[in-house]
């Protein structure tokens, strides 16, 4: 996400009613909702790739593996080790 000048980009008549309500301070505009796109998005694979590691995870901890010693190959905290299991009990 980047800044825009608004004097850039809005018309004259918008940037004035924008003015009313704040003026020189920073603005967050959301996207519309059919221009929202899902976390992890479509093209990068990385949620596959999570997937496929919390898989890999429960596997390892179903076979013995202690938490500390998932949380070091795996390079994340305990906790998060701890919620990744929760979540695949689910599953």
């Amino acid at each position: 996400m980047g800044y825009k000048n608004g004097c850039d980009v809005l018309p004259d008549a918008v940037l004035l009613a924008v003015q009313e309500y704040i003026d020189g301070e920073y603005v967050y505009i959301p996207r519309r909702k059919a221009g929202k796109r899902r976390w992890g998005g479509a093209n990068t694979g990385i949620r596959e790739m999570l997937l496929v590691r919390n898989e890999e995870i429960a596997a390892k901890r179903r076979a013995g593996w202690s938490v500390s010693d998932l949380a070091g190959e795996y390079f994340l905290s305990g906790k998060t080790i701890y919620k990744i299991l929760r979540t695949a009990q689910r599953h």
